[in-house]
């Protein structure tokens, strides 16, 4: 079975998508290459004193690992072995650790597994310490209510937009989640950009399911959403988001080849003569790097009338009950990093968008622009609707059962809709017809 569950670049998930680039200073890199904490190890049965925790994690983004657990060691005597391990073989290597009992203490990890679900220990009383503000819309549960995991962090879509041009179009942009705008508002603002600028698209748009998820959340649709049965189907809001989006794709508003033939949104919106771009808060640190010729800005996302975005689980905390006094220690050391001071160090020291509200971290951004999009996107996620959770916590619910989406239809279907091979309600009707023969029904 292919499992699902986080959306992510090397450090825990998909290639292609880079999420955050490491914060940790350059220079410490080769560093954190020769110290990678253990090596491959062994996993299982740790106690009171030793730990077991494993991760997978481009070189830098574990500093802050590293530093929670070497602080965890001296604070309480309880060494914690961290264990980075390639994420190629990665849930592999999980799956055969349950095979053997081999598993480790702690981990996170890129989505759960059915083979070793019923190992987990009950989170529930980190999740639902009020001190620790965890977003309950992100937490993976089984059908009892149980918390399997909490996440490390989390990822949300997001605009970016060339805010050189639009300064020199004369038009304005909200600053505020508060007071964003809708996406009416924002495709006419955009276009006013572009006619006035000369620039060629108003808008690049990620040829991504979950960006389409979030703008039509924000909508006021469901997109393609579940009934208690397990039946899929659409709503009539998610149809008229989804019939204006393929509007847009009319080589002016927004390009045709992207959504068709997998042309590269994030190149044409770094290439100057974009107005905008739809994608999320993994391009910041590498937009603070590589976008010289013009100023750019994250601005709040659109709200018709919801406030919402597609969030998903950065990594999936867990713990295993391998026995009793590894499985006390476990839980005490998750609940140790969750307590805000901890979880602020982690936080800043790996470039994380927190689970936690509240906090403020302060990240070691150069870029002024990038120290403002990750300030917009930590106001922004208290203000997300319960929706935005969905189709994280719908993708655990799927792999419990034993089942994954393995193709996600909504890339190559709306792709034919854009494309004027058919139409945007033909292209949900194929999208639903998939989701149902894939992850549909009952267990």
């Amino acid at each position: 079975m292919t499992s699902v569950g986080v959306r992510r670049s090397r450090r825990l998930g998909r290639g292609g998508i880079r999420r955050v680039v490491p914060l940790a200073a350059v220079a410490t890199a080769g560093a954190l290459l020769l110290t990678a904490c253990g090596g491959s190890g062994s996993g299982s049965g740790g106690n009171s004193k030793s730990l077991t925790f494993w991760i997978s994690t481009v070189p830098g983004q574990d500093a802050g690992w590293k530093k929670l657990v070497a602080q965890y060691k001296k604070e309480n005597g309880v060494d914690v072995k961290l264990v980075n391990i390639p994420y190629d073989g990665y849930a592999t290597k999980l799956h055969n650790g349950a095979q053997a009992n081999s598993l480790p203490d702690v981990a996170a990890v890129p989505a759960l597994d059915p083979i070793w679900s019923n190992k987990l220990i009950d989170l529930s009383s980190i999740a639902g310490n009020k001190s620790y503000n965890i977003n309950s819309n992100f937490l993976a549960k089984d059908t009892s209510g149980k918390v399997l995991a909490i996440p490390s962090d989390v990822t949300a879509s997001g605009l970016f937009i060339n805010k050189t041009l639009f300064k020199k179009a004369g038009v304005s942009f909200p600053a505020s989640p508060q007071k964003t705008w809708t996406w009416t508002d924002f495709i006419a603002a955009a276009n006013k950009v572009r006619e006035k600028t000369g620039a060629k698209y108003s808008l690049t748009f990620d040829q991504s399911p979950s960006r389409l998820r979030a703008m039509v959340y924000e909508m006021g649709g469901k997109y393609v959403h579940a009934d208690s049965s397990g039946k899929f189907s659409v709503d009539a809001a998610t149809k008229k988001a989804v019939s204006t989006f393929v509007g847009w794709n009319d080589d002016k508003t927004m390009p045709k080849s992207v959504w068709t033939s997998g042309a590269d949104p994030s190149a044409m919106f770094q290439s100057g003569d974009v107005v905008a771009y739809w994608s999320g808060v993994w391009q910041v640190a590498a937009f603070s790097e590589s976008i010289k010729k013009f100023d750019w800005a994250s601005v709040p996302t659109p709200a018709q009338p919801v406030q919402a975005s597609d969030v998903n689980s950065g990594g999936l905390m867990v713990g295993f009950n391998n026995n009793g006094a590894a499985a006390t220690a476990a839980k005490k050391f998750m609940t140790w990093v969750y307590d805000p001071k901890q979880y602020t160090e982690l936080v800043e020291s790996s470039g994380f968008l927190p689970v936690e509200s509240g906090l403020n971290p302060n990240y070691p951004f150069k870029s002024e622009a990038a120290q403002s999009a990750f300030k917009l996107y930590n106001e922004e996620i208290p203000l997300y609707a319960p929706i935005s959770g969905y189709f994280n916590g719908a993708q655990t619910a799927w792999v419990l059962k034993g089942k994954s989406l393995t193709t996600d239809p909504t890339k190559t279907e709306l792709g034919k809709a854009v494309n004027g091979q058919q139409s945007a309600d033909k292209a949900l009707e194929n999208i639903v017809t998939g989701y149902n023969q894939q992850v549909g029904g009952g267990s």
